[in-house]
């Protein structure tokens, strides 16, 4: 099992920047893809970004590509979401997610992924 545990999250102006980050535990050398979704108050969950074991595949929505950006430090256990730019609409609860340790073919579906954590809310104001 991985318990992953998200901290960053919080109030900030539109234009402004927030860092998510995610603390994995457990057997988390099982882990291969991370990433992170979000889901607006009253909407569907969806992709954010994602990043591959080492780093070098990296993976985003349209909706953010340009503005966050993704990386994890694997000898800390810890993934990063930095987010610029961020707009209202960006307003939701953000989640940190882990697949274990197989390839993959899709990285921007729920279901490609085996844990999640508890989310952590982030409020962009106009």
């Amino acid at each position: 099992q991985v318990q992953l545990i998200e901290s960053g999250g919080g109030l900030v102006q539109a234009g402004g920047s927030l860092r998510l980050s995610c603390a994995a535990s457990g057997r988390t050398f099982s882990t291969n893809l991370m990433g992170w979704f979000r889901q607006p108050s009253g909407k569907e969950r969806e992709f954010v970004a994602a990043i591959g074991w080492s780093g070098d595949r990296t993976y985003y929505a349209d909706s953010v590509k340009g503005r966050f950006t993704i990386s994890r430090d694997n000898a800390k256990n810890t993934m990063y979401l930095q987010m610029n730019s961020l707009k209202p609409e960006d307003t939701a609860v953000y989640y940190c997610v882990a697949r274990g340790p197989r390839w993959y073919t899709t990285y921007n579906l729920r279901s490609d992924y085996d844990y999640w954590g508890q989310g952590t809310q982030v409020t962009v104001s106009a």
